[in-house]
């Protein structure tokens, strides 16, 4: 059992793909020499040389082009966009090429691809550095959607996204790169389209996704001195999404918050509050309430940031009052 930052898990995902599989290459900016700009990718070039980690020019479209015609012809690239901003960039290849080739082609054409990227805010970046844009990916048909919270979930759930014929979005949080955790020796090989419960509870279910699952999880800490048991669950994959857990969860608690980074306009927790409604409202005690940031652009001083994220203080605050009402 090692103990192992973030960043330095996403490094090992991949180098334990790489050492099992030669058809796995890394290419993105920076990922060789320089280790990655938030040095995910440290060790890398070293072991595997530079015919399997490959650095590229300042281009989106020029690294998913690529990477896309890499899988395409038998190998299993993990491409790396520098920020989850600049999908804005290159999101025709991803929407209309990446995702939709292995549909339009009736199965003839594979694509084994992760995409990995810098997620989220927390960290001052600004408006164009720390968009929250796992939901962008969640709504196009053909992509699968990762985000792990902790050090072993990010070696697990690599592996597996290198493992998928599918196309992966592999979305690290910035603001989780320098936590800890302890990470089990050996091969890790975790499963998409799997959550799990970090806290039991029987009160509440609240759901979190990557930064913002320590923040449910001290939130329910603040709850169980207030002697309200909350059960935090880690999404950790939007698609494919464990509705099964999810459902049972609210089955047992009777209600439902859910903790979302991405702005509140068409996040992710709108359509699992949808389907819990459709397939969930019987065991509903209340309404479903969605904890989100404001549908604003990210500000990147820090006390107006703290202010729009969710922080485990606004979380507790808001589940005690609902569940008060």
């Amino acid at each position: 059992m090692a103990q192992l930052t973030y960043r330095d898990a996403v490094a090992r995902g991949i180098a334990q793909e790489m050492r099992r599989d030669e058809r796995v290459v890394l290419i993105g900016e920076d990922v060789a020499g320089a280790g990655g700009v938030f040095k995910t990718t440290v060790g890398l070039l070293a072991e595997f040389g530079p015919k399997r980690v490959i650095d590229t020019p300042i281009s989106e479209q020029a690294i998913l082009g690529a990477a896309m015609g890499a899988a395409m012809t038998g190998l299993r690239p993990v491409a790396e966009i520098m920020f989850s901003d600049f999908f804005a960039v290159c999101w025709d290849i991803v929407v209309n090429e990446i995702a939709k080739t292995r549909y339009m082609t009736d199965g003839q054409v594979v694509l084994p691809l992760v995409i990995k990227t810098g997620n989220g805010g927390g960290l001052r970046f600004g408006a164009q550095h720390s968009q929250s844009i796992e939901n962008w990916a969640m709504a196009v048909p053909g992509l699968k959607v990762v985000t792990p919270s902790t050090p072993e979930d990010v070696v697990g759930l690599m592996a597996a996204a290198v493992r998928s014929d599918d196309p992966v979005m592999f979305f690290e949080h910035k603001g989780l790169y320098s936590s800890k955790g302890e990470v089990p020796d050996g091969d890790i090989v975790d499963s998409l389209g799997t959550a799990k419960i970090r806290r039991p509870g029987t009160d509440a279910t609240i759901l979190a996704l990557g930064m913002m699952v320590p923040r449910a999880l001290a939130a329910a800490d603040q709850l169980a001195g207030r002697g309200i048991s909350a059960e935090v669950i880690d999404v950790r994959s939007l698609v494919p999404l464990d509705t099964a857990t999810i459902l049972s969860s609210l089955s047992r608690t009777g209600r439902l918050f859910t903790v979302e980074e991405n702005p509140r306009l068409l996040g992710w927790g709108a359509e699992i509050a949808s389907i819990a409604a459709e397939e969930g409202f019987w065991d509903l005690d209340g309404p479903i309430q969605r904890i989100t940031t404001p549908h604003i652009p990210l500000p990147s001083a820090d006390s107006l940031e703290d202010l729009v994220m969710p922080s485990a203080d606004s979380v507790a605050t808001t589940v005690e009052k609902a569940l008060q009402s």
